[in-house]
């Protein structure tokens, strides 16, 4: 059951990672390039903060 929730978790941060992706190419191509930039900067945090997340999620299960 752990095992699925941890799934879930890491499959919703790369659901989260791929929509931010896709707004900052829709912005850039729109014309808004700062704000594409912006939001393009997001999709990094947001994969590091998912693994930091899911390690202290496995740490506090053993």
């Amino acid at each position: 059951m752990r095992k699925l929730s941890t799934i879930r978790a890491a499959a919703i941060i790369l659901v989260a990672a791929f929509v931010s992706f896709i707004l900052s190419v829709s912005l850039w191509f729109s014309g808004n390039e700062l704000q594409g930039i912006y939001v393009g900067i997001w999709v990094p945090s947001i994969l590091s903060f998912g693994a930091v997340a899911l390690q202290l999620r496995g740490k506090g299960h053993e």
